[in-house]
């Protein structure tokens, strides 16, 4: 049976579950969504003007819910009478971002989802957060915060120093990069932690022993007891509140590795250097900053010197410091501020330099861009390993000589095979990853900023031209695109058009609609009516960018009068008029639903309600679909929908 697309108008929701309460029934209605049926499975392309605020029916436009009794308004509460703590909660939000939904109850026996989900309940309501973002202050006071966090924890700053952390910052690659690190020393047989983020399918992801996410009984034990501990220190009245959720995973990230007693601790940066929560430490063994590039700009500032400013403020004096080659004035940024800070900061030659005289180095992840990372990855574990008395940290080459006012170069040397053999077999889900699931290939990468989309594209053009074409039948090449926050999301899509998709398709990073039992993918800092007014613009900015593609002739007559509706399809006439269908859905599961067409059995298309009209598009692109010999997926534009994807192509990453 055919999938199809309808349009429907949602009917209004009820105002969402108080905290502190459950849903009706043990796994009821989320908070904040209503009844999940009244929303369309499908959706065609948007109608009416979103700028002028006018919407037309299949708009997906339903009145703005929350208030006071929103999740996430309970912390926001306590927090409101101390405005210079209120002021961090809009740089701390940033980091939370996991899916969509609703908060529950507690006990200290409680599940693993009910750690989660109460968990989620320091996210910060949407509404409250934009009032922060008007009123922000100096973000000195994050720290500040933090620092208290972690006396009432029961830890002090002090005792960070026992974790040997390895602290890595930068706008692209640096979870890649850290990925590397851990990697290539856990095979000289280390216990490592790593603390990461966002996570793609499961929180617990984030805090990783050895490279594995910790169970989800650990999780659930330090949860609670790290829970229990700081609620019992809260005193509303005075300002000591519950940390936010990105906090709080960081408190609880330094607990484990310390109970766990982990050789060395490869901490991610959240968001920036200089003010992000994990920059409490005071003594790394060694810092890293990958590429940069913009991004956050509401947060860091809107130019490259501004952001290089930020995540310099990871120095620390004496403990060395390596990046990699980046644009002249973000360069010299990072050179004073290291110069300020008394950091020796070093530039990492690249990574063919380190090849010269030996084998090719082979890299676990896919992508030009990765060698970049994986340089900046070898230097920092080398450091590493040299601060802690290793003498396997690989032989001296000849040594380049820097060039007057640069930075000095670090040392070229040769890979030790463990160095080899931790690249090699380095794994960093949603990064340049392939699935090969029948006549579908999935294609997953999670570049949210116009630099790594360039990379990404890159990638999948390089990757489809080395796959194997089919004997005969046709190639549809099909985009799933989101993005969040103050990202360009128009930037992004037109640096896609190169890739020719013949549908490009849009929905919010919501794996599904009905789902109540997976707290890892609920979100709070924002409104479902905000991400599908989103995805709607995401799905105009394309519309526009394949319009001003196409020259007009007065002369020509158009290819969807000559050929009808199954030209929008797969253009089959000039190259330079392809145009890619686009559709709306509202969540990821029905968005795979119309993609695959029942050629995977994880997924069946929907049947058509009744009474109700098909959209065109998603009527006749589902018989090419069906019909394809292969189908190549891009999947792009958020990490989040990457993981909302990744859920449901894996049901055992759920587990």
């Amino acid at each position: 049976m055919k999938a199809e697309a309808y349009q429907v108008r949602p009917s209004p929701r009820p105002l969402p579950t108080p905290p502190g309460t459950l849903p009706q029934g043990q796994g009821g209605k989320r908070p904040g969504l209503g009844n999940p049926s009244s929303y369309p499975s499908l959706c065609g392309p948007a109608q009416g003007r979103l700028g002028r605020g006018t919407h037309t029916r299949g708009s997906l436009c339903a009145p703005p819910s929350g208030g006071a009794g929103s999740p996430g308004m309970r912390g926001a509460r306590s927090l409101a009478t101390c405005w210079p703590v209120a002021e961090t909660l809009w740089w701390e939000a940033a980091m939370e971002e996991p899916g969509l939904s609703g908060c529950p109850l507690s006990a200290k026996t409680a599940s693993f989802q009910d750690a989660v989900r109460t968990l989620n309940t320091l996210q910060t309501n949407a509404n409250y957060l934009e009032m922060v973002k008007r009123k922000r202050g100096d973000p000195q006071t994050q720290l500040e915060a933090m620092k208290l966090y972690l006396a009432r924890s029961g830890l002090q700053v002090e005792d960070l120093d026992q974790l040997n952390i390895i602290h890595i910052t930068g706008t692209k690659g640096k979870g890649s990069t850290c990925a590397f690190t851990e990697r290539i020393l856990r095979s000289y047989g280390l216990k490592t932690g790593f603390f990461s983020s966002p996570h793609l399918v499961q929180v617990r992801e984030r805090i990783r022993i050895n490279g594995q996410p910790i169970s989800s009984e650990l999780f659930t034990k330090h949860f609670w007891r790290l829970y229990h501990r700081l609620e019992e220190t809260k005193d509303d009245s005075s300002c000591v509140s519950m940390p936010g959720y990105f906090r709080f995973l960081t408190l609880m990230a330094f607990h484990v590795f310390l109970q766990e007693k982990v050789d060395l601790a490869v901490l991610e940066v959240g968001i920036g250097g200089a003010y992000d929560c994990t920059n409490i430490i005071r003594k790394p063994v060694v810092c890293g900053i990958t590429s940069l590039g913009i991004d956050h700009t509401g947060l860091l500032g809107d130019t490259m010197e501004k952001i290089a400013w930020q995540k310099g403020g990871i120095f620390k004096s004496g403990v060395p410091a390596f990046t990699v080659l980046q644009p002249d004035e973000p360069l010299a940024v990072l050179r004073d501020r290291a110069q300020q800070i008394s950091c020796p900061l070093y530039l990492c030659p690249p990574l063919q330099a380190l090849e010269e005289g030996g084998p090719p180095l082979t890299l676990g992840l896919e992508g030009e861009h990765q060698r970049s990372n994986a340089a900046l990855a070898l230097q920092v574990a080398r450091c590493w390993l040299q601060q802690k008395g290793y003498q396997d940290a690989g032989e001296l080459k000849a040594s380049r000589p820097s060039l007057p006012g640069q930075l000095p170069l670090a040392p070229v040397f040769q890979p030790t095979p463990r160095m080899q053999q931790g690249l090699r077999h380095t794994e960093w889900p949603g990064r340049t990853q392939l699935l090969r699931r029948g006549p579908l290939t999935w294609y997953l990468d999670g570049a949210h900023t116009t630099s790594s989309m360039q990379a990404c594209v890159r990638w999948f053009r390089q990757a489809l031209h080395r796959c194997e074409r089919p004997d005969s039948g046709s190639e549809v090449r099909v985009l799933l695109f989101n993005s969040t926050g103050d990202r360009d999301s128009a930037a992004l899509l037109k640096l896609l058009q190169p890739c020719q998709f013949d549908y490009a398709i849009f929905c919010p990073n919501l794996a599904e609609m009905a789902s109540t039992d997976n707290a890892d993918q609920q979100n709070f800092t924002v409104t479902l009516d905000q991400v599908l007014l989103r995805c709607l613009a995401h799905q105009q900015h394309w519309s526009r960018l394949h319009e001003e593609q196409v020259s007009p002739d007065p002369w020509s007559t158009p290819s969807q009068e000559q050929d009808g509706p199954a030209s929008l399809l797969l253009a089959p006439h000039p190259p330079h008029t392809h145009s890619a269908s686009s559709l709306v859905f509202s969540c990821i599961s029905h968005a795979l639903q119309w993609i695959t067409q029942g050629r995977d059995p994880l997924f069946q298309p929907p049947s058509p309600p009744r009474g109700l009209l098909a959209h065109p598009v998603a009527d006749s692109g589902a018989m090419v679909l069906q019909e394809a010999a292969a189908i190549h997926v891009l999947v792009t534009g958020s990490l989040h929908l990457v993981g909302g994807v990744l859920k449901l192509l894996e049901p055992s990453l759920s587990q």
